[in-house]
């Protein structure tokens, strides 16, 4: 009998230092030569200062958050990850701040990876540690808000949420078009872009979702008699958001209310935000060029084109696929690939959450109240609020937790590795025989208990461990216990 797949690589998942061996891979793999960024873009170092100066208030809120927790006192997020009404008049006070100003800075030090929620509890987050000193931490953290504009800046009350999902999809298209312009663009011209972007983006929408044509795809609402097009109104928004986090300066009456403005208006983006946007462009260009090829294709079918990858060019496929999409909808693409049949799909799928970061963690976390993905959802947590990768399992999952996961782990291996990795697998097992993990594993009720018990029977060289194996399947099928 041969394997269904002759090579191991695509189960990374399953050594028990995972997360250790991916970024062994990502360091020791062949080097490109470094691209030259664009003519006029500043050094590192300048680019760090202006982020610094961006998030100046932000940072402020999150040393008082550091000080705070520094003195003992526990401080509570309100709902959605916000500032409770306590902290918020608290840090008010000693900032002199209004409310107003201490909530935006929260929002900002959040997705900027200055403050972390660690279950119900707000502290500071690893970056504001080494905030004065490492640049690079320093850029990533302003590329994370950049990343997360339009959570940083909500869309208008009253507006379509399909419509405001839209813009967000379309918005790299409009910052690649001033990147490339190198200098400023009108925003009628802006306009006429985003109305094209979002006719095309209707156009490639499926209009009966699979599996179920009886529901249709929800469609924007129709504008009220006199209100013309909401998209002019929804691109003021999001300039507005991506100027609001440095990444692009209005000119040319930008005081002015929008009637008077007329089409007279533009945007140029700021040296970060040209930077940003330039990295992006490279990461999917580098991507176009290699043999994978991936950008183009949905989440799951990336996930999978990405299987036979080592750690570190799946990664890079991860990071270039998630630079040509909004993160809002990458990271619920991914979670919704997290949540079909194969645990392949489903372990690559954090793989590539673990690329997006910090604005990945509410969906993350809403993530782990679903049984199907919560082992994976609080691994995920775990390493990104500090947690040793080597140490999680063992630190966040309850025992029937490490079951489940163990036997989905199982699922993935014998379904697409070889059989001796399924007997290797045993050894990764919390329990100390195997009658008692075999006891555990029919009590965890993994929809795949019986096809991994089976195929376990099939490869393992002892007999009568088969046997008890085999014994095991049979009356879990039977619904024994």
């Amino acid at each position: 009998m041969t394997s269904r797949t002759p090579r191991d690589s695509r189960l990374r998942l399953v050594p028990r230092q995972p997360i250790a061996a991916a970024r062994r891979a990502v360091a020791n793999r062949g080097s490109r030569p470094a691209p030259r960024p664009p003519a006029g873009t500043p050094a590192p170092t300048e680019l760090a200062r202006q982020a610094r100066g961006g998030l100046t208030g932000a940072v402020r809120l999150a040393r008082w958050v550091a000080a705070e927790c520094g003195r003992g006192t526990s401080l509570r997020p309100g709902e959605a990850g916000g500032l409770c009404d306590d902290t918020a008049g608290r840090a008010a006070d000693a900032l002199g701040l209004t409310d107003r100003q201490v909530r935006a800075d929260w929002d900002r030090a959040r997705l900027a990876g200055l403050v972390e929620l660690h279950g119900d509890t707000a502290r500071p987050g690893w970056r504001l540690q080494a905030w004065d000193r490492d640049d690079s931490a320093v850029l990533r953290g302003w590329v994370a808000l950049f990343d997360a504009w339009s959570l940083a800046h909500p869309e208008p009350a009253g507006t379509d949420p399909t419509i405001a999902a839209e813009v967000v999809e379309a918005a790299p298209q409009l910052l690649s078009v001033m990147h490339l312009s190198a200098g400023p663009v009108s925003v009628a011209m802006l306009l006429d872009i985003l109305q094209q972007r979002v006719a095309e983006i209707r156009a490639e929408r499926c209009e009966v979702p699979y599996g179920n044509p009886a529901v249709p795809w929800p469609q924007p609402a129709p504008p009220a008699p006199g209100e013309g097009d909401p998209l002019a109104g929804l691109l003021d928004w999001a300039l507005e958001g991506l100027a609001s986090v440095g990444a692009l300066v209005m000119r040319d009456g930008q005081d002015a209310p929008p009637a008077a403005r007329g089409d007279t208006r533009e945007a140029l983006l700021t040296p970060l935000g040209n930077w940003a946007v330039w990295v992006k462009l490279e990461r999917i260009c580098v991507a176009a060029q290699s043999p994978a090829g991936n950008i183009e294709l949905s989440a799951e079918a990336m996930l999978r084109g990405c299987a036979d990858l080592t750690p570190g060019p799946a990664r890079a496929e991860y990071r270039a696929w998630l630079a040509a999409r909004p993160v809002r909808s990458a990271v619920h693409d991914l979670l919704e690939a997290a949540r079909g049949d194969d645990a392949l799909v489903r372990g690559l799928a954090f793989e590539a959450l673990r690329a997006v970061g910090a604005p990945a963690e509410p969906a993350v976390r809403a993530a782990a109240l679903e049984p199907c993905v919560r082992p994976y959802a609080l691994l995920w947590l775990a390493e990104h609020e500090g947690h040793d990768p080597e140490e999680a399992a063992a630190e966040v999952l309850t025992r029937e937790e490490a079951t489940w996961l163990w036997v989905d782990t199982a699922a993935a291996v014998a379904d697409h590795g070889e059989s001796r990795l399924l007997v290797r697998h045993l050894d990764s097992a919390v329990q100390g025989t195997v009658p008692g993990l075999l006891d555990e594993i029919r009590a965890v009720g993994h929809p795949r208990t019986v096809q991994v018990l089976v195929a376990l029977a099939a490869a393992h060289p002892d007999p009568a461990l088969a046997k008890a194996v085999r014994r095991a399947a049979f009356q879990v099928h039977r619904g024994g216990a």
